[in-house]
C-alpha cells in the first residue's frame, strides 16, 4: 500500500538518487493545452537539494514545453516520477511547484555547482536549472512494472554538444521549433541565451 511522506530523506532519497531514469509531467493552464511528459536520464544531473527540494539540469536537444509550463503565470505545477526496474517494486512521485532558473539568474553558479562535474561536462548545453519544491511526496507499488536490466549511460548527448561553441549552441536553439515558444504558444526559453556563468565548477 502506498504511503505519503513529509520529506525526502533516508531510504526515499537513496532510491531517487540511484535511479538512472525518471519522468517529468507538466501541463499548461488551458484546458485544451498539451500535457507534456518527458523522460530524463544522465546520472548526476538531478540532485536532492534538501528534504523538500530537488533540482535538475535542463539541457538542449529537445523542445521546451516543461520550461514554458513552469514559467506560465499562475502555473508551475510539476510531477516527477521514478520507478524501480530492478529490486523491490516501487514507484515514487513528487508533486510540486517548479521554478526555472535561467543562466543569468544570480543563483545559477551555486545551484550548478551542486551537480557532479563529470555529469555536466557539456555544461555549454545547459539551458536552465529546474528547481522543484515538493508539495506532496508519495510512493506506491510497482507490481506491474517489468524487471529490466540497466546497461550503461549513453554518451551521445554530451559528445554532440561538447563540439559546439556557445555561439553555435545559441544558433542551434534558435533554429529549433518550440524552443522560444511552446506547442500552445506560451513563452518558453528566452533567446538568445545569456552567456553561461563558468564559476559553478
Amino acid at each position: 500500500m502506498g504511503k505519503t511522506y513529509e520529506r525526502i530523506d533516508g531510504r526515499l532519497r537513496a532510491f531517487i538518487e540511484e535511479q538512472p531514469l525518471y519522468f517529468t509531467a507538466t501541463a499548461p493552464l488551458s484546458g485544451d493545452g498539451h500535457v507534456n511528459l518527458s523522460p530524463k536520464g544522465r546520472k548526476g544531473t538531478l540532485v536532492v537539494v534538501d528534504e523538500l527540494t530537488l533540482a535538475y539540469v535542463d539541457f538542449g536537444g529537445s523542445t521546451a514545453e516543461t520550461l514554458a509550463h513552469l514559467r506560465e503565470p499562475g502555473n508551475g505545477r510539476i510531477t516527477l516520477m521514478w520507478t524501480a526496474f530492478s529490486g523491490p517494486p516501487t514507484v515514487v512521485r513528487v508533486h510540486g511547484e517548479g521554478e526555472v532558473v535561467l543562466r543569468d539568474d544570480p543563483r545559477w553558479p551555486e545551484l550548478f555547482g551542486r551537480f557532479p562535474e563529470e555529469a555536466v561536462k557539456d555544461q555549454g548545453s545547459a539551458r536552465a536549472i529546474v528547481v522543484v519544491h515538493a508539495r506532496r511526496i508519495s510512493d506506491s507499488c510497482g507490481f506491474a512494472v517489468p524487471v529490466m536490466e540497466y546497461r550503461e549511460e549513453r554518451s551521445l548527448h554530451a559528445d554532440f554538444f561538447n563540439r559546439k561553441t556557445d555561439e553555435e549552441f545559441n544558433t542551434y536553439c534558435e533554429g529549433k521549433e518550440h524552443i522560444a515558444t511552446s506547442i500552445d504558444g506560451l513563452p518558453a526559453l528566452p533567446l538568445p541565451l545569456p552567456p553561461l556563468p563558468r564559476s559553478g565548477h
